[in-house]
């Protein structure tokens, strides 16, 4: 993939799935890449050098193809936006032992089933996606500035709704309320 700028911001969908799914095709989108899992390991440093810079390099495995992203220092604005660099290939494990080679530890393991979702009529570039998680339900608007609030209005969200964290936050702020396990597993 070519390096690029990912913007994007999530919503909570407190209702869960069935609720979620029945709002976005009320709204007109329809699924273009059915539910499946996302298993994500997070890699860092020990001492979490990469965390520390809001950076984020991870290995994502589905349905048998492994991707490894980086994720630069997010830019300042309403917005989650920040250079994402990516590279894909069916071999997970190698992915894995090389970074173990580096120097590079697992730091945050997160399943989620995503289904994305687009519009029939639609000619601009976005992606609308539903996270079923451990934690609930999001969706996941990632495209322009303009894409995104087009999008959120078109579903009944605005500014208010965003939210520009990661879901390694969102999940320590739900373990500091209710505890749990380290990971965000199923």
């Amino acid at each position: 993939m070519a390096d690029s700028i990912e913007t994007e911001v999530k919503i909570r969908m407190p209702d869960g799935a069935a609720a979620a799914l029945d709002h976005i095709e009320r709204h007109g989108f329809r699924v273009r890449t059915p539910r499946s899992l996302q298993v994500d390991q997070v890699f860092d440093r020990p001492g979490g050098d990469l965390r520390n810079a809001r950076q984020l390099l991870r290995v994502r495995s589905e349905n048998g193809r492994a991707v490894l992203t980086f994720k630069g220092t997010p830019f300042p604005g309403p917005y989650k936006s920040r250079e994402e660099l990516e590279a894909a290939t069916e071999d997970a494990a190698q992915l894995i032992k090389i970074l173990d080679r580096l120097g590079y530890v697992p730091s945050f393991r997160y399943e989620k089933y995503r289904t994305s979702f687009g519009l029939p009529e639609e000619t601009e570039a976005g992606l609308l996606t539903m996270d079923e998680t451990p934690i609930g339900v999001f969706l996941e608007l990632e495209g322009s500035e303009s894409w995104i609030d087009r999008t959120a209005l078109r579903l009944g969200f605005s500014a208010k709704d965003y939210l520009t964290v990661s879901y390694a936050t969102l999940y320590r702020e739900h373990r500091a309320i209710h505890g749990g396990v380290p990971d965000m597993v199923f």
